[in-house]
């Protein structure tokens, strides 16, 4: 693109500011649900499961649209995709804000997935054409840093938001949002399309989300049911047929969705690993941190809110401190010590004991946000520095998707297995008199997933007799045990990173510090 096709310069502030505005509310939306769940299970009522589908709902939407919508931006056009999401996003929040019943708002958080999905991907892509060289690298890096103080600061504000008007007012200060961001953008972002963009890969788009979405409904539903249960067995076999139709379609397809053939490149390989370790170091504390403060712990939501500031506000600087660091290391070394740190980090989080002050928690919560922003500082230009430049938009692509499918899957499987742990734990710990008039584990069961969602007083209902402070003590030593979990996930993907990573490349300086640009 010439100097002389881009717009005047305060025209294409305002585009950058619209986006910006979008790029906070996409994070405060994540971020703003988990802290916001205790008090809409208290409102709402409804079971762990769909209290889970709070945050997966717009995880696993935003997900497995993410590509799409990136193609339908192309095809159709930038602008008219992004004010279409935004527009929606907004729409949604305010819908929201009125919902009248758990399984409403579980419906309703999934097309907001759909809607942030559409706006994140038409407004990356309308900026890419609004400005260039040096220019587009500040506006870039100003969007990371705008996802970071949302990340950041959204629990402080949901949580305030929370005592003082009650959890609708989160969903409607996103609505506000999201009319600011439309309001910018909407009379200044020129309409752009790709000359090369090919058709939509629509079965790939429903073989993909179908995957996903079996899968994690498994995932959330075993512990209630039992994982041997015949409906559990069907849905992960019918996830795996699905996970099995995508590939036969990707291979066939004239334009595929996702182009396996990258994965033929082993450092884009090693990639992958590090949106996945920070997934279970970094992004899952996110969801369960604010539950058990609030939940378990008995703190207001703007302390747990405040507390969250210990593990998201390194987010801010460490990013762009990783990309220095690759001028004395490789990315993947520079990658690998930020993830074994979190591991060292998430063993320390889970060893506080139930009666710690409050510091004690913080404190391994600062160090986890340490460690993982030196590998999410660099993964962002690693996913297209890695593969051949003709081929970094397709790289983009798939790298955004694992990053937040990722979550989604990540959200659901650490969920269910905290449930698990609790219910070993209490079955172990319970009189047998008490577990047989539970009907045979059977209300066991729902207690526990009852305390790993946070609500203590409704586990307690389930097992009468048992105090409230046992139920919490039994809750932090299984959350001992996940951390420990989590600990050795992101060891393995640590040692992935430097064997996949591993190159004859010497330290590359200019690693683009698009940190946070792609997320959420």
């Amino acid at each position: 693109m010439s100097h002389s096709s881009l717009q005047p310069a305060a025209a294409r502030s305002l585009v950058l500011l619209g986006v910006c505005c979008a790029a906070v509310v996409l994070p405060l939306s994540f971020s703003a649900g988990a802290i916001a769940t205790p008090a809409i299970g208290r409102a709402l009522g409804g079971g762990p499961v769909a209290l889970n589908w709070i945050t997966n709902a717009f995880m696993l939407a935003f997900g497995s649209c993410l590509m799409a919508a990136g193609a339908l931006a192309d095809q159709f056009g930038r602008r008219r995709v992004f004010l279409g999401g935004i527009a929606g996003f907004a729409l949604l929040s305010l819908l929201l804000a009125c919902a009248p019943g758990i399984v409403w708002l579980d419906v309703l958080r999934g097309a907001q997935g759909i809607a942030a999905a559409a706006a994140l991907a038409g407004g990356s892509a309308a900026l890419a054409q609004e400005f260039e060289g040096h220019e587009q690298a500040r506006a870039f890096s100003l969007l990371g840093t705008t996802f970071g103080v949302g990340l950041a600061f959204g629990p402080v504000l949901a949580g305030g938001l929370i005592e003082a008007f009650g959890w609708r007012a989160v969903f409607a200060s996103t609505a506000v949002l999201g009319t600011a961001a439309l309001l910018l953008a909407a009379p200044r972002m020129r309409e752009t399309r790709s000359p090369s963009a090919g058709r939509m890969d629509w079965p790939g788009v429903a073989s993909f989300t179908a995957m996903l979405c079996l899968f994690t409904v498994a995932i959330l539903e075993a512990p209630s049911i039992g994982w041997s249960h015949p409906a559990i067995c069907v849905l992960f076999v019918a996830a795996a047929f699905a996970l099995t139709t995508f590939i036969a379609i990707e291979r066939r397809s004239a334009h595929p969705m996702l182009d396996l053939s990258l994965f033929r490149y082993r450092r884009f390989i090693g990639v992958q690993m590090l949106p996945i370790a920070t997934c279970y170091c970094f992004v899952v504390l996110l969801v369960l941190l604010p539950i058990r403060f609030v939940g378990i712990d008995g703190y207001t939501p703007f302390a747990a809110g405040l507390m969250m500031l210990a593990l998201c506000g390194p987010m801010l600087f460490v990013p762009m401190l990783a990309v220095r660091c690759t001028r004395y290391a490789s990315p993947g070394v520079v990658s690998a010590i930020g993830l074994l740190i979190s591991a060292a980090a998430l063993v320390w989080l889970g060893s506080v004991s139930a009666h710690a002050a409050p510091f004690a928690i913080l404190l391994p919560m600062v160090v986890i946000g340490i460690g993982a922003g030196l590998p999410w500082g660099l993964m962002d230009g690693l996913s297209v520095s890695v593969v051949p430049k003709e081929r970094a938009g397709m790289a983009t692509g798939i790298f955004s998707t694992t990053r937040v499918a990722g979550e989604g899957l990540a959200l659901a499987m650490v969920s269910a297995a905290l449930a698990a742990i609790v219910a070993f734990r209490l079955r172990a710990a319970l009189p047998v008199s008490l577990e047989a008039a539970n009907g045979s584990g059977g209300g066991l069961a729902a207690a526990a997933q009852r305390l790993a969602t946070g609500d203590l007083a409704g586990a307690a209902a389930g097992l009468p007799g048992i105090p409230l402070m046992l139920l919490r003590e039994h809750y932090v030593a299984a959350f001992q045990w996940l951390t420990d979990g989590l600990a050795m996930i992101t060891v393995l993907a640590a040692l992935a990173t430097l064997v996949y990573l591993r190159s004859s490349d010497r330290p590359e300086p200019r690693i683009a510090a698009n940190a946070l640009s792609d997320e959420y």
